[in-house]
């Protein structure tokens, strides 16, 4: 490698450091207010729907086989399961699907 890539390589790392380390920063013994802390503790949940519901809709021709599958996640995980068990049932019960009512 020559270095331009090298030197490209460094400024990505720290371009993608900064973000992440400003918060640290300048948070310290700060007190957030109630209200932010809940919209923050909340924004995984908000990306990963946001990622997955497109998957839902796109999975098939048919739109019903990817609503089956959300269901039937969403009433496993409503049931108090983990993921894995969430993710192996909703497979389990698509793979039913697919046998009893061929697309």
């Amino acid at each position: 490698m020559n270095n331009t890539v090298i030197w490209i390589i460094i400024g990505m790392a720290v371009v993608t450091y900064i973000p992440r380390l400003l918060p640290f920063v300048l948070f310290k013994g700060k007190e957030m207010p109630p209200f932010l802390q809940g919209v923050l503790k909340n924004i995984p949940y908000a990306t990963l729907g946001a990622l997955i519901f497109p998957g839902i809709l796109l999975i098939q021709e048919d739109i019903t086989y990817g609503l089956i599958g959300a269901a039937a996640a969403f009433l496993i995980a409503f049931l108090g399961a983990n993921v894995i068990v969430v993710v192996l049932g909703a497979i389990a019960v698509l793979s039913v699907y697919t046998v009893f009512m061929p697309l």
